[in-house]
């Protein structure tokens, strides 16, 4: 099975036992800044099932990992790291519940 799929990403956000929908609103947590890494390296794993969501997630998750300054420096907000969170959560809970080929 090629991985990772979106019941990959569920499985994370599920570690955390809450609905990811408001996280954004929650205040600095190191527990969702670990989540956010552990996001991020799934979100550059070559799969289809990666390459079918919005690339915007992705290629975040690659400038982040690789040290770009600007998506760094954007994204060592707490609020910034949670809303992304929040969107690729809904992404996958969408696309896992709903189907479709993605975007």
């Amino acid at each position: 099975m090629e991985k990772p799929e979106a019941q990959d990403y569920l499985k994370l956000f599920e570690a955390y036992g809450k609905d990811f929908g408001t996280v954004y609103l929650e205040p600095e947590d190191e527990r969702y800044r670990l989540l956010f890494e552990q996001i991020c390296h799934l979100l550059i794993q070559p799969s289809s099932f990666n390459l079918s969501m919005p690339q915007e997630f992705r290629v975040s998750a690659k400038r982040y990992l690789s040290g770009d300054e600007k998506t760094v420096a954007k994204l060592r907000n707490p609020q910034n790291r949670h809303f992304m969170l929040s969107d690729l959560y809904d992404y996958m809970h969408l696309r896992l519940h709903m189907g479709g080929p993605g975007w």
